[in-house]
């Protein structure tokens, strides 16, 4: 059974062509600024905070109705 589909193998590259080509595409990152970073770390504590409250809120409710529940049935 072959497959009609199948692409032919790639000729393999030599260790220095494949460092070469890391490089050019090393160089096409754009890193972001120090000023970038910082916003970014701060927006992603501040909704860290605001979601782990929000589960905190949820979970203890979740918490209370099952103590009720419970607390019917025994």
């Amino acid at each position: 059974m072959s497959e009609s589909n199948a692409t032919p193998p790639r000729p393999r590259v030599s260790v220095g062509e494949f460092f070469r080509q890391v490089r050019v595409e090393a160089n096409k990152v754009v890193w972001p600024t120090r000023q970038e970073t910082v916003t970014t770390a701060i927006f992603v504590a501040i909704l860290m905070l605001i979601l782990s409250l929000f589960f905190l809120g949820v979970d203890s409710v979740f918490g209370w109705i099952v103590k009720q529940l419970l607390a019917l049935a025994g």
